[in-house]
């Protein structure tokens, strides 16, 4: 009896401390805490309308010709765009879901039309179209849960998907080698209601021609969801895996972080983020990212997630590591659901400075004026 009081009264003494601890950093963070002698921009310049610096010019330029073209009913260019990564298949994807968006925006997708019916052949423009057929679909459904969305709006969206999914299938018989059509499945298969065996059979052939595909990795974690046809097992375990086979300077880990976020969404990370190996692959994601380009889109919304989650589990050095990278962009997941993102942001960096007892940088190492300056420009 006594040996447990002296245990009790010593874990007890333990949380008072973590506490009175986390109360400290919290204070010096709002009173004491100087972004820019810690290599990070300061408060004023905090930016939460993007997770990360806007596109180079170059690359925003030739998306506007792109799209003007499309919607002068020139399609050609658009088709040379999507065509030139080859077997870059994240980054074909990617350009993918711009001609997506352009389809839905402007003066609609009539330059589409024309593209199929010049091409029939294309293997790109019949995957675009049956992508545009899933994202109407969803459009149509809303982003709520089952509960929430209007019983004519479900209707419509599971009557949908069956003919997108077999545009897509056909897609796919134009060009074997291409996942584009395979990554539409998988997409579909959840509002679909395509059971495990019908998913896995699509997922074997999305793998068969692109094994790390990013957008179609998240969007099986989002199939093995519990909200979805799966648990937070189940889901846990296909993150896991993904974060397992991602070779270097991929951001294929990162798909870990999103079903992290997919539990706090069901108020379930708590769970998660207590166990010993979250922190071990939390480490592990910080070494990865450090070989992915930094120019790979995946990249700014990855950090923020990995900064918040390694300040919940003390990872405090990595957690500044991510702070400094990120800069002053944070408009992005977990501080987006803050009235006041850049706040948030701002405490919380502070605290990883504070709890990792970082050195403030010599002057001259410290952000000018000027270099902020460039770096948004």
């Amino acid at each position: 009896m006594i040996r447990l009081s002296i245990l009790l009264l010593a874990f007890l003494i333990f949380v008072i401390w973590r506490i009175v601890r986390r109360k400290r950093a919290l204070k010096w963070a709002r009173t004491s805490f100087d972004p820019a002698a810690y290599g990070m921009p300061p408060r004023e310049r905090l930016d939460a309308s993007r997770s990360g610096p806007p596109e180079p010019l170059e690359k925003r330029e030739r998306s506007l010709a792109i799209a003007e073209a499309a919607w002068a009913g020139n399609w050609r260019p658009a088709a040379e765009y999507v065509a030139e990564p080859g077997d870059h298949w994240d980054e074909r994807w990617s350009r993918l879901e711009l001609l997506r968006s352009i389809a839905l925006q402007g003066d609609g997708d009539g330059w589409l039309t024309a593209w199929r019916t010049a091409e029939p052949g294309n293997c790109d423009a019949a995957t675009l179209e049956a992508e545009l057929m899933v994202h109407r679909a969803w459009q149509i459904r809303g982003s709520g849960y089952g509960h929430e969305v209007a019983e004519d709006a479900a209707k419509q969206f599971r009557e949908m998907l069956p003919a997108a999914i077999e545009s897509a299938r056909r897609a796919a018989l134009l060009d074997p080698a291409n996942p584009g059509p395979w990554v539409v499945i998988v997409t579909a298969a959840r509002g679909a209601q395509l059971d495990h065996t019908e998913f896995q059979e699509a997922w074997d052939e999305l793998m068969k021609r692109a094994w790390y595909h990013y957008a179609g990795h998240w969007q099986g974690m989002q199939y093995w969801c519990e909200k979805w046809f799966g648990s937070n097992k189940k889901m846990m375990e296909f993150a896991e895996h993904a974060m397992d086979v991602a070779p270097p300077g991929s951001p294929l880990g990162g798909i870990y972080l999103h079903a992290l976020a997919e539990l706090e969404e069901r108020k379930s990370s708590a769970s998660a983020l207590a166990e010993d190996k979250t922190k071990w692959r939390l480490e592990r994601l910080a070494a990865s990212l450090r070989q992915v380009r930094p120019d790979d889109e995946h990249l700014p919304a990855l950090r923020h997630l990995l900064a918040s989650y390694a300040c919940e589990v003390g990872l405090w050095d990595i957690a500044l590591e991510q702070f400094r990278a990120i800069g002053p962009w944070c408009g992005a997941r977990p501080w987006t659901k803050h009235d006041d993102p850049a706040a948030l942001f701002d405490i919380m960096r502070g605290v990883a400075v504070k709890r990792s007892k970082a050195e403030p940088l010599a002057a001259e190492l410290r952000p000018t004026k000027n270099a902020e300056q460039q770096h948004r420009q």
